[in-house]
């Protein structure tokens, strides 16, 4: 009996030292990631298109009684954990992989691969029309802004930007299709032509010449939000053309002589990829074509000074150079609201810190370019409030004090990644845009001194 119940122990250790060895195992796998972040001090996640909290809670006895110091600190943590870059990927890649889907907020894939802003489908198809009364009025406002700029020698241009909803409707999947209405787009050719607004309608020229006649050469990318480079030097030497004419004095042009094919993007031909955040980046399969463009530059010639409101689709004439070269070192307002660049060095300088009379009549031409998934919010307000501007100054002036102050606060959410994280949920809990969720943050800002600290948790 004896020998045979220490036969039986021998066998239950030796059976249970693989398990033993299991678990240690396990151990040193979950602690890998917290030796990772002693042992590296920066484990800033790289990653495109997520707020990170860079900077650590300050520990004193205010923050650490009142809970701010651990929330704060719980925030930072996650945001610099050393694994998190490489499981963001991962779980992106999964999705991408095995369902088609893309953890970018607001695109889809469609066919063949194809990545497009949900927003710019509904544009195509109508499904963002914002009404013909408010695209009439806004026209009837314009034509006031116009009239009352060229008095002082100014020009104002509409310029409609094609979107790659409507330009690549062939490979929009049948679920987003249906019979077209009305269309943002239709109804402001409609109310320009009415009125007698200036424009430049680039979207037709896209789709009714362009299409066709530049098979060879893409003009949208797979992976690109925007038009392709080889698509910006095309529309901006027809729009230094529609300029001349429309103020008969000559520009500056863009001139190239050749054109390099790649297998590769280049410039902003695969933004959106970055935003995807993979951890293996896709085959492109296509052809890009990149000019070898340059300016023509005559010193004889006097500037001619191009203000442009628009969206992001002109920050690639920006980053051409554009904007030095051709258009008088004007600015560009981004969304009507950032300077670029700015006109004090080094720092950050919106439309509500400028006095906008003098702003809007240095310049020769107003230039609002917008493509057509934007037009629901064309212009931005400048419309609206250069009317008031030219019609009601005092009235203006009461109304810019006001906006200043609530800009203010809006620059302090979009600048401390804490607000903007909860403005970003406050936006997508609510179904609202992040602009419309900052905005809202920035009133109660304004008015109730404890909603800060309520925003702080």
């Amino acid at each position: 009996m004896a020998k045979q119940s220490i036969t039986n122990k021998s066998k239950t250790q030796k059976l249970s030292s693989p398990s033993k060895s299991y678990w240690w195992l396990f151990y040193v796998l979950f602690s890998l990631p917290f030796i990772h972040s002693f042992v590296n001090k920066d484990n800033t996640p790289n990653l495109t298109g997520i707020v990170i909290s860079n900077k650590k809670p300050e520990l004193n006895k205010e923050n650490w009684f009142s809970g701010y110091y651990q929330k704060q600190m719980d925030d930072y943590n996650n945001d610099h954990w050393a694994w998190k870059e490489f499981l963001v990927r991962w779980n992106n890649q999964f999705y991408y992989a095995l369902f088609n889907e893309i953890r970018v907020n607001g695109f889809v894939v469609v066919k063949d691969n194809y990545v497009i802003s949900k927003s710019y489908i509904l544009s195509a198809y109508g499904d963002d029309f914002i009404g013909e009364e408010k695209i009439k009025e806004k026209c009837r406002k314009a034509k006031v802004v116009q009239d009352s700029l060229k008095k002082r020698g100014i020009d104002l241009v509409f310029l409609l930007i094609p979107g790659k909803g409507r330009f690549c409707e062939e490979k929009i999947p049948e679920k987003y299709k249906h019979p077209i209405k009305n269309t943002n787009y239709d109804v402001y050719l409609k109310y320009i032509k009415e009125y007698g607004i200036n424009y430049l309608d680039l979207q037709a020229w896209f789709l009714n010449t362009l299409k066709q006649k530049e098979k060879q050469h893409l003009l949208f990318a797979k992976f690109a939000h925007h038009w392709t480079n080889y698509a910006e030097c095309l529309a901006v030497d027809t729009i230094v053309k529609y300029l001349e004419k429309l103020r008969n004095k000559p520009f500056p042009h863009i001139v190239w002589d050749n054109v390099e094919i790649s297998d590769t993007p280049r410039s902003r031909d695969a933004d959106i990829l970055k935003s995807m955040n993979l951890a293996i980046n896709p085959p492109f399969n296509e052809k890009y074509s990149y000019p070898d463009y340059g300016f023509e530059v005559d010193s004889s010639l006097q500037k001619q000074k191009v203000l442009v409101i628009g969206d992001s689709y002109w920050y690639g004439p920006v980053y051409m150079g554009v904007q030095r070269y051709l258009f008088g070192d004007a600015q560009f307002w981004y969304y009507y609201n950032k300077v670029v660049p700015s006109p004090k060095q080094g720092e950050k300088v919106e439309v509500w810190q400028l006095d906008l009379k003098e702003s809007i009549e240095s310049n020769d031409v107003i230039l609002l370019a917008y493509s057509d998934g934007n037009l629901p919010t064309f212009g931005n307000s400048f419309i609206e409030e250069a009317y008031l501007l030219y019609t009601n100054p005092s009235e203006f002036n009461r109304y810019w004090q006001n906006k200043q102050q609530i800009q203010y606060f809006a620059r302090q959410v979009r600048e401390t990644p804490e607000y903007l994280k909860k403005a970003t949920l406050f936006s997508e809990e609510n179904k609202i845009s992040l602009d419309s969720a900052i905005l809202y943050f920035s009133h109660q800002l304004k008015s109730n001194s404890q909603f800060v600290q309520e925003l702080s948790f």
